[in-house]
């Protein structure tokens, strides 16, 4: 991709890099690169999606702590801490794609190319930031952590909401955009979370002890909820896009909220009980 004279600036250099990779040059070359961009975005989403359902199965053991301090030092192994990095990379893209198209679709930033490079050069910064973390030797309070982090996701909520709220859009399209502000900022914290203080998430008790917390129980469950709303919306969108059956898109609807409900079930039966 011709890079123009204007956006030259972070990651100026990183599609010349991507035109070399054979896949996605392929369909680049064919469909441009606002198509793949498009399509990495799903597949991230997806990706996060799956890795969500893992990691509540991998949480509904604390009630087991031999079971879940068993399970806890798993992703010690050196192939869960290369797909911890992936992870990483996944969300930051993730979250960055989704911010940029926040931008475009709602209040008219139009310079994508600039936005792409610095998706791509932030992504690769948070995974480094991720790396650094799941070195052990960082610590942060778990209530300040969790108070940053949801009230820099309501704000965004916010900003969105404000601007759309007035919008003929449907409340589910409207919905999804807000959640998507509030999980911009929360979701990556998460994780980062989960490196920062390990003390407190790989054993039973210390997941006990940083869940007890009324205000941090309350924002993981929010960030839950919405988290399950903007995949199950996710999921559907993708699906209209490519099933033209009215039948087996209803089919695939119901599925898409039969699976939320149960993932939604399954996550509050974890968090609310402690």
């Amino acid at each position: 991709m011709k890079v123009p004279k204007e956006g030259q600036g972070i990651g100026a250099s990183l599609f010349p890099i991507l035109d070399k990779l054979p896949v996605l040059s392929r369909y680049a070359k064919t469909r441009g690169w606002f198509y793949v961009i498009s399509w990495l975005h799903r597949f991230t989403g997806i990706w996060l999606f799956v890795a969500f359902m893992v990691h509540m199965v991998a949480l509904s053991s604390w009630q087991t702590p031999n079971v879940f301090n068993v399970d806890m030092k798993i992703p010690g192994q050196p192939i869960f801490v290369f797909l911890a990095l992936v992870s990483s990379l996944v969300v930051g893209f993730h979250a960055l794609n989704g911010g940029r198209l926040i931008l475009y679709e709602l209040f008219g930033r139009r310079n994508d190319a600039d936005m792409i490079r610095w998706i791509f050069g932030l992504t690769a910064g948070y995974a480094a930031m991720i790396g650094l973390m799941m070195m052990k030797n960082q610590h942060a309070s778990t209530f300040f952590f969790w108070l940053m982090a949801f009230f820099s996701g309501a704000i965004a909520a916010y900003a969105i909401a404000s601007r759309i709220w007035i919008n003929p859009h449907s409340l589910l399209w409207k919905l999804q955009r807000i959640s998507g502000g509030f999980l911009f900022t929360t979701v990556p914290a998460y994780l980062l979370f989960l490196y920062l203080n390990p003390s407190q998430t790989e054993t039973a008790h210390g997941a006990i002890v940083w869940i007890q917390n009324g205000f941090t129980r309350m924002a993981i469950l929010i960030v839950t909820i919405l988290m399950l709303y903007h995949a199950g919306y996710g999921l559907f969108s993708i699906a209209a896009d490519y099933i033209f059956s009215k039948k087996v898109l209803t089919g695939m609807t119901a599925i898409v909220i039969a699976v939320i409900v149960v993932l939604f079930v399954f996550a509050v039966r974890i968090i609310l009980p402690i």
